[in-house]
């Protein structure tokens, strides 16, 4: 199974905008992600994210270039300070590959559990709208891939680095 790991896109302050959306340059970061995922042939069955404002623009943007068959879904339990063994143990008979849209330091620790077992752990660096890609069957887990914005700066037609 392949499992997504999406920190989302740069969010307006909370003195901005206390609902905390999506930046215009957070939105073209995204787009620049999962249009290059989507070329690559990433496929998910679904996509489900915490629910915040931040978190459900971007996996939208994701849906629309990913088309997931079960679609995009808030789920309980993906909030920032969440407890990350829920998911952990439901992933491990969990067979489609499923991508989670969420916040640090939850996807810090859940990739921490997965990983090296321990979620206090720091096993990878997420960056805002970028994708983590791990692989992994019941406790056996490793990172596949990375693909961040910084990276693929260019791959649209923007100014690369």
């Amino acid at each position: 199974m392949n499992l997504y790991l999406v920190q989302h896109g740069q969010a307006k302050s909370d003195a901005e905008d206390p609902a905390r959306p999506l930046t215009h340059e957070g939105v073209k970061a995204v787009e620049r992600v999962a249009a290059w995922i989507a070329k690559a042939g990433v496929s998910v069955t679904e996509i489900r994210h915490s629910g915040k404002k931040r978190a459900e623009q971007t996996a939208g943007v994701f849906a629309r270039h990913l088309l997931p068959v079960k679609g995009l879904k808030a789920h309980t339990g993906l909030s920032p300070k969440d407890d990350v063994r829920p998911l952990a143990d439901a992933l491990k008979e969990h067979r489609d590959s499923i991508m989670v849209v969420g916040h640090l330091p939850f996807l810090n620790r859940l990739a921490g559990l997965l990983i090296a077992g321990d979620p206090d752990r720091e096993v990878v660096r997420f960056e805002n709208g970028g994708v983590v890609c791990l692989v992994g069957e019941g406790v056996d887990w490793r990172v596949a891939w990375i693909s961040t914005p910084n990276l693929l700066k260019g791959t649209d037609g923007s100014r690369g680095v």
